[in-house]
């Protein structure tokens, strides 16, 4: 029998999930449960030692159905103390499948049924990323929340065109999409990599770190699909951490993001501590250059900090980074001054797995630019998209990765202005008392001036997307 190809798999994965939906389990925790005995079946193929033989997959998978469910739910208990990659992937995991019976229909009819380790890396780990997308489509909050279209991902990975020998950071990983894209660009430029660059992609350059447990469990497993792996304990691809906490131990030459959205964080990162009294909630990073409790504005400053000389990075960021007051100005101004920030794509709402996000993708580089210019591509105007009638393809983002060019202030200099991509220098902007950097205009006229800043119908997405967060968090907080 021939192999499955990923989207196979994906249907067949999918079709178990409809009937665990009847015993309880949401679309997250099934993906949970599968990344548990996926990662087990697996190591069992590989017969490698790394999962300890009292809680391996043939611990449990040939038992009945009552004595498998005991077996398995003690496994991940287990496993959960172990150190590693071990430990990232199964803290805190318990068996949330409550019938014995479903969950044996699970090991053996399906996980089971395929020979894993027989499945290039490339269609265990696509099928698993469509696992992932599939869940960001139909669930309404949790990990997919902000899933990062593919289509995008690429673009953006093409035009800061990471290379061998560098180390790529995502510091809001998520389920790895942004890392996972460059890792995969790197291999398609340079497909005869020496055995020692291609062991320092597989274990040094993919650097994550992500906040919340389950999510990075999900990255962990996707780049172990992939077989990214760090080659010690204490050097995994993916910590799970919050990013903002400390300065960065050391600085990279790539930074891919989508850092999550929300206006306000329950803490506070600060240059200084003002009074020199520890407030509460309140972390100093010296590093920083302004107080506040955004979370993509601490982002934006973290990232900044993390870029080695001559570094770069994509960052997606909602509208409000590009024209509020106060803070945000202050950050802007900075970049400007210290950073080359040399492109903008403004891109429409509809590509987020939430309503009412406009979002951008910002690309700087840690080096001052002579007479530097910001190009901004208008990818907003006349355009929507929709998850199902019209999602985002690679041919909708082909004119702007055209236009981007070659990278470097050289490629740069060779740009040419568009209906939809212009030219505003650094001087220009420093001049204006905010710094906005919501540029638009009217893309029907190729000679057309800024015509206006964000719009009301923008501003009021956002504001809505932030009223309907809030109120999820105070359901979820009720009693």
């Amino acid at each position: 029998m021939s192999a499955p190809g990923a989207h196979e798999l994906v249907r067949r994965l999918w079709q178990y999930c409809n009937v665990l939906r009847d015993d309880g389990l949401s679309y997250p925790d099934y993906v949970e449960q599968l990344t548990y005995l996926l990662f087990l079946k697996l190591a069992d193929e590989r017969g490698d030692g790394v999962v300890p033989s009292r809680f391996a997959w043939r611990s449990f998978a040939s038992l009945d159905a009552v004595a498998m469910h005991r077996a398995y739910g003690e496994a991940l208990a287990g496993l959960g103390g172990e150190r590693g990659t071990l430990g990232l992937i199964f803290h805190d995991a318990r068996n949330k499948i409550s019938d014995p019976a479903k969950l044996r229909l699970l090991v053996v009819d399906l996980i089971g049924e395929t020979e894993w380790l027989g499945l290039s890396a490339d269609l265990k780990g696509d099928a698993y990323e469509g696992l992932l997308e599939k869940n960001a489509r139909d669930t309404k909050s949790g990990a997919g929340q902000y899933f990062t279209p593919r289509p995008l991902i690429d673009a953006v990975v093409d035009c800061i065109d990471p290379a061998a020998g560098e180390v790529i950071l995502d510091p809001a990983c998520g389920t790895g999409g942004f890392l996972l894209a460059a890792h995969q660009h790197v291999l398609r430029r340079h497909p005869r990599l020496s055995p020692r660059k291609r062991d320092h992609l597989r274990t040094k350059a993919i650097r994550g770190v992500e906040l919340v447990q389950e999510v990075a469990r999900l990255a962990a497993m996707n780049l172990f699909l992939h077989d990214i792996a760090g080659n010690a304990d204490d050097e995994l691809p993916i910590v799970c951490a919050d990013s903002l906490a400390v300065p960065p131990a050391e600085q990279v030459d790539v930074v891919l993001s989508n850092p999550p959205f929300g206006v306000k964080g329950s803490v506070t990162y600060a240059a200084t501590n003002g009074s020199g009294a520890a407030e509460a909630l309140t972390v100093v990073r010296p590093d920083f250059w302004v107080r506040t409790a955004n979370k993509q504005l601490n982002f934006v400053q973290h990232i900044a900090a993390c870029l080695n000389e001559g570094g770069r990075a994509a960052i997606v960021v909602p509208d409000n980074v590009l024209y509020e007051s106060g803070a945000a100005t202050a950050i802007r101004r900075r970049l400007l001054e210290n950073f080359d920030v040399h492109t903008l794509l403004r891109v429409p709402a509809g590509l987020f797995y939430a309503a009412g996000i406009n979002a951008n993708v910002l690309f700087v580089e840690r080096r001052r630019a002579r007479e530097g210019a910001l190009w901004v591509y208008d990818l907003r105007s006349g355009n929507r998209f929709s998850l199902k009638k019209r999602p985002l393809r690679a041919d909708d983002l082909h004119d702007f990765v055209t236009q981007y060019g070659t990278p470097g202030p050289a490629g740069r200099a060779a740009r040419a202005e568009t209906s939809r991509w212009r030219r505003f220098a650094h001087a220009e902007l420093l001049a204006s008392e905010d710094v906005r950097l919501d540029l638009s205009w009217d893309v029907s006229e190729p000679e057309s001036k800024v015509v206006g800043l964000a719009r009301v119908d923008e501003l009021s997405a956002q504001i809505t997307a932030d009223l309907e967060r809030a109120l999820e968090h105070l359901a979820r907080a009720a009693p």
